[in-house]
């Protein structure tokens, strides 16, 4: 095998998915070639599409399409991370990936796997291209029980993904996110005061699928966590307090708790629904429509749209 081959591959051997390593400093030369390959990472995404893809297809899994909003939003959070030096999910604002995705102007439910390495030496198109498919396929060759990243990128529901790559001093960020489209949102505001009462509507993207419940989530705001807090590795997931909604049932017909639920839905996939945002306090709604398929009751989510509820006059 060639030499130059086998020594960077034992380079991308301490590279990892969750911590930080010893970092080289670099020269405004350097700098200025990051910038100019900035215009040929279109080309390692289109790798990292494809990888992705054969490694569904093998699982027999549908394959995925290219986000370019999904991307923009995943090189932001690169960027973040490349020039703060730290691995995480958090942001340095505190947001997480789905209120990130959702407050620059998403709505889809979205699973994120980052990944990283802090000495790429080399900044050859060629050379980025081996450590951002290396990086990937660390991740993709995960074993139970610690394959979160890997069960991410097979997980069935998922329609499109977008990739978000960014290199500031040698240290090289790589940030999938994986989205599934299944539900169109009509425009929502989404800075409210607490308490309010907001309407939602949307529709279903698919005829064969069906809206099984609506939940909302609640977490107090982020406030920006220190740095040695995002160095440390975690993972990270909605939060425990929610409240479920479900659909209208037709008379005479009650759920087992006498109600008839409260969110009405069309047979064109059309739906509304009230939320009531029910805590006092200011924070985040996350707003999770549960769809399944009309002849499989196993439900997944498919929006994580996120509503802040502040009194910005206070």
């Amino acid at each position: 095998m060639n030499q130059s081959l086998i020594k960077r591959r034992t380079f991308l051997a301490a590279a990892t998915a969750s911590a930080l390593w010893p970092i080289c400093q670099t020269s405004y030369a350097t700098q200025v070639q990051v910038a100019k390959l900035e215009s040929k990472f279109d080309d390692l995404r289109a790798n990292l599409v494809e990888l992705v893809n054969e490694e569904r297809v093998v699982d027999k899994l549908s394959v995925l399409e290219m986000d370019d909003f999904a991307a923009g939003v995943a090189t932001a959070h690169a960027e973040d991370m490349a020039t703060g030096a730290f691995v995480s999910h958090w942001g340095r604002n505190g947001l997480k990936p789905y209120q990130r995705y959702s407050f620059a102007g998403g709505h889809h439910a979205i699973e994120e796997n980052v990944s990283a390495a802090n000495n790429t030496w080399s900044m050859k198109p060629e050379d980025l291209k081996q450590d951002t498919s290396y990086l990937h396929i660390r991740l993709y060759q995960e074993k139970p029980p610690n394959d979160g990243h890997r069960r991410t990128i097979l997980a069935p529901q998922h329609t499109h993904v977008g990739f978000g790559i960014a290199i500031d001093k040698l240290r090289l960020r790589v940030v999938e996110l994986f989205v599934a489209k299944y539900v169109e949102f009509s425009p929502l505001k989404q800075t409210v005061l607490p308490k309010s009462r907001v309407s939602i509507s949307g529709r279903l993207l698919n005829p064969s699928y069906s809206l099984n419940t609506i939940e909302v989530f609640y977490e107090p705001l982020p406030t920006p966590p220190a740095m040695e807090w995002l160095q440390q590795s975690r993972s990270y997931s909605l939060p425990q307090e929610s409240q479920v909604l479900r659909p209208v049932l037709p008379p005479p017909y009650l759920y087992a708790d006498r109600e008839p639920g409260t969110i009405i839905v069309h047979q064109s996939g059309d739906f509304q629904a009230p939320i009531t945002l029910f805590k006092d306090s200011p924070g985040i709604y996350t707003v999770v429509c549960w769809v399944r398929t009309k002849s499989n009751n196993k439900a997944f989510p498919a929006t994580q749209l996120c509503i802040r509820a502040e009194d910005v006059t206070a």
